[in-house]
């Protein structure tokens, strides 16, 4: 049926979805479902994997398929760590290097935002778990081996600072109050206290250089550090030295201090979690771990509860408060049998529920996945900064060499200085503030997002979204209720009304489209019986046919009538014509010879549609709606919202324009049926409103779960507030680095200025990305 050009939902079968689709009656299920699609997939060996695939080792064979292939995947076993010590985004480049030397390891994953280690091995085995634990260990870090990926997003909650990390910082600077005393009363025994204390600092620094570098992290920090200390003892300079250490300790203190506030947006879903939950039995009440329960279990939950697992309502009604999950802070009241999320808190009074989710699959769990996942795809300056920082440290490494060494053997300049210029160079090598520069962001944007009801899918999406000029929407279901109502019925040559009607509603009888869907609970309201048409099938870019009583009836729109029936009369067409103008959709029911009769049915505007588009217009966007309906009737709603249209458009039109238009703008493409998915995938981003089909949510960069039009603007300013945020921690971090190399190499600026200056643009950034998180549209 050729209603807006949804036709194609009446074979739907899920087909674009990698999982088992469970169809749960409520207006969150499609939202469940789509996240649900997105829990079990492995990533492939390429894109931005940085394991090489699989690695050169005795065993590479048992690795050595495709990364796409279904068997592969299905062969590998997914090992999964908390990682206690991962401070930051070059923390995580160091476990990932590190691991690439052990054998039997197809793929590694470290999902920096979560504290998490994901290891693809060919088979489970405490040999191989010891091996990743052991060298996990040795790097510096505490692996927290998860025994099933179900728990894996319970029961660590901490993401504070740990305190114990003050202890050799405490340490350290009473050695350098005590070396500074002794220097006042007697310079010599004050120049060894110090020599003695830039060891003791030295020497944790020293050794995990030393083991970074058999893990292949030459040039790590660490390593760097270590270089330029002992530089600067062995040209005398042991009080830089020491504070050199000192500085060092103090900013990666700094670092992860940040870092871990950071992280709170996302620890702060996993808390919504209640770790106990009352079970009822057999009419009993017992207390169990949360992670204990299963589908079918009845649970009872008092007021001011959390739900453990998504549920279904079995008291009468419940008032909830989503807002954790969809940012929606008024509570929303449920009836006896709706499906409610996990992490929804009960409002008024204590309720019963039914467990309808699998441990590690509720709503909760499922977002915590999508974010994890979306740290895979990486934005375009991402991947461009992860090679350009491979490239960085051993260019300036080398330039540092050049400097210690060019200027007094072919200028016969002062070693001493060109070596101590050379050796502050070194700490300018190191590229943590450039590294973490963007991730940081991207992890904080994440985070605001989801709490404000928004899933974004990955960093590229988030860059993508920051630099769209045009909005295009889909019209039924997305600028409009999606909840038609029949206005006018005209009977031509069936025999009553009631008989045309049920006519119509037998052969729309089982369709999803609005317009369908409208007819038949018309009909059926109206209490006209009816019995299913036969043989009923889509015909393309047309409409609808199907067989009543051995005679073949079709549901066209009025402008494809002639490649099913008869022509229109002119009285006919004035009174179609008239319909439309008035802004309404318009449908025929025809034989192969006549005209059966005429429906009109009007589709009403979203209550923030208009309030959206203004936002929209007022963030320097222009929009456009794409909708398959009648020229007049999309011209009516295109009024009303003050938008530019086309109408009258197939998928393969929508595709069309789409392309064109991204061909010199960025444009977004907004929509919720899977007519809509085509031009979704093609436009710059893809943004799919929380109530739409799987395919179209699939098939998204993003999803408004909330299933409101405001959510739109408060994307765009979130996403161009941390674009520009990027920018900022970019400029900051490779301003410093350029500022403090020419300062250097002039000699103005030492070596405990060098690493102030990269500790400092670290933690600088650091913070800079914590306004990301913190970040609130107007009006909020």
């Amino acid at each position: 049926m050729l209603y807006n050009n949804k036709f194609i939902q009446h074979n739907h079968h899920h087909e674009s979805c990698h999982c088992d689709c469970k169809n749960m009656a409520h207006n969150h299920a499609h939202l469940s479902h789509d996240l649900n699609c997105h829990q079990d997939s492995i990533p492939s060996c390429g894109g931005d994997c940085h394991t090489d695939d699989c690695h050169t080792t005795a065993k590479k064979n048992q690795c050595d398929d495709s990364p796409d292939d279904p068997d592969r995947q299905s062969s590998q076993t997914k090992l999964i760590w908390k990682i206690k010590g991962m401070d930051c985004a070059h923390c995580a480049q160091k476990i990932e290097n590190g691991l690439k030397t052990l054998p039997n390891i197809c793929q590694t994953k470290i999902i920096f935002s979560t504290q998490k280690l994901v290891v693809f091995v060919p088979q489970k085995n405490e040999k191989t778990i010891k091996l990743i634990e052991d060298k996990v260990t040795e790097l510096g870090y505490t692996p927290i081996f998860e025994s099933t990926p179900e728990h894996t997003h319970h029961h660590e909650h901490s993401h504070g600072f740990d305190k114990k990390a003050l202890i050799p910082l405490a340490v350290l600077g009473g050695l350098i109050v005590v070396s500074y005393l002794l220097l006042l009363f007697n310079k010599t025994a004050g120049e060894y206290a110090f020599i003695v204390t830039a060891i003791i600092g030295l020497i944790p620094i020293l050794k995990e250089a030393l083991i970074l570098a058999r893990s292949g992290t030459p040039f790590a920090i660490e390593s760097l550090m270590s270089i330029s200390a002992i530089g600067a003892l062995f040209i005398g300079a042991a009080e830089e030295a020491t504070m050199v250490i000192f500085l060092f300790m103090i900013g990666e203190m700094l670092e992860g201090v940040a870092t871990s506030k950071a992280r709170q947006g996302i620890s702060s879903l996993a808390k919504l979690m209640p770790e106990e939950t009352v079970i009822i039995i057999d009419g009993e009440r017992k207390t169990i771990a949360s992670h204990n329960l299963k589908p079918g279990d009845i649970i009872e939950i008092s007021s001011g509860g959390r739900l453990p697992a998504d549920v279904i309502l079995i008291s009468e009604q419940a008032n909830i408060d989503e807002s954790a999950l969809t940012g929606e802070s008024i509570p929303v009241n449920y009836l006896s049998g709706d499906k409610i999320l996990a992490g929804s808190l009960v409002v008024d009074n204590t309720i019963e529920l039914k467990v309808v989710s699998d441990v590690g699959q509720n709503a909760v769990d499922r977002i915590l996945q999508l974010i994890e996942d979306a740290e895979e795809r990486k934005a375009p300056i991402e991947r461009f900064i992860d090679k350009f920082s491979r490239y960085y440290t051993p260019a300036i490494a080398l330039l540092a060499l050049l400097v210690i060494v060019v200027p007094p053997v072919l200028f016969n300049a002062d070693w001493y200085t060109w070596f101590y210029r050379g050796l502050t160079l070194l700490l300018i090598g190191c590229p943590c503030a450039l590294v973490i520069s963007t991730p940081a962001v991207i992890t904080s944007a994440l985070s605001n997002a989801a709490k404000q009801g928004i899933l974004i899918k990955g960093g590229a999406a988030l860059e993508h979204i920051g630099s769209v000029k045009l909005v295009a929407f889909d019209k039924t279901g997305t600028l409009t209720e999606g909840k038609p109502q029949i206005t006018d019925i005209i009977n031509q040559n069936a025999n009553s009304t009631e008989a045309l009607l049920a006519i119509v509603a037998a052969i729309e009888s089982g369709s999803h489209h609005p317009l369908a869907k409208a007819i038949v609970e018309y009909v059926k309201q109206n209490q006209i019986p009816f019995v299913e048409a036969n043989n009923r099938k889509t015909i393309a870019g047309v409409g609808i046919q199907g067989e009543i009583n051995q005679q073949i009836f079709y549901i066209v729109s009025p402008n494809k009538i002639s490649t099913v029936s008869m022509a229109l009369t002119d009285e006919q067409i004035k009174i179609i014509n008239q319909l439309e103008t008035a802004g309404k959709t318009v449908i025929v029911a025809v034989t192969d010879q006549k005209l059966l009769g005429i429906i009109a049915l009007q589709d009403v505007l979203r209550a923030d549609a208009i309030t959206a588009i203004n936002q929209l217009h007022q963030l320097g966007l222009k929009t456009l709606m794409l909708t398959g309906d009648n020229e007049r009737a999309a011209k009516q709603v295109a009024k009303q919202l003050n938008i530019d249209y086309r109408s009258q458009l197939l998928p393969t039109d929508k595709l069309a324009e789409i392309e064109k238009i991204r061909n010199t703008t960025a444009i977004a493409m907004v929509g919720d049926g899977i007519n809509d998915s085509p031009a979704m995938k093609a436009a710059s981003v893809g943004i799919a409103m929380g109530s739409g089909t799987d395919v179209a949510l699939e098939t998204a960069d993003a999803a408004l779960t909330q299933n409101s039009l405001l959510s739109l603007p408060k994307l765009i300013r979130l996403m161009r507030f941390a674009y520009r945020n990027i920018k900022q921690n970019i400029t900051i971090a490779l301003g410093i680095k350029l500022v403090f190399l020419v300062t250097s190499l002039l000699g103005f600026t030492g070596l405990w200025l060098a690493v102030l200056a990269d500790s400092g643009a670290t933690a600088i950034v650091t913070a800079n990305a914590l306004r990301v998180l913190k970040f609130k549209n107007k009006g909020e």
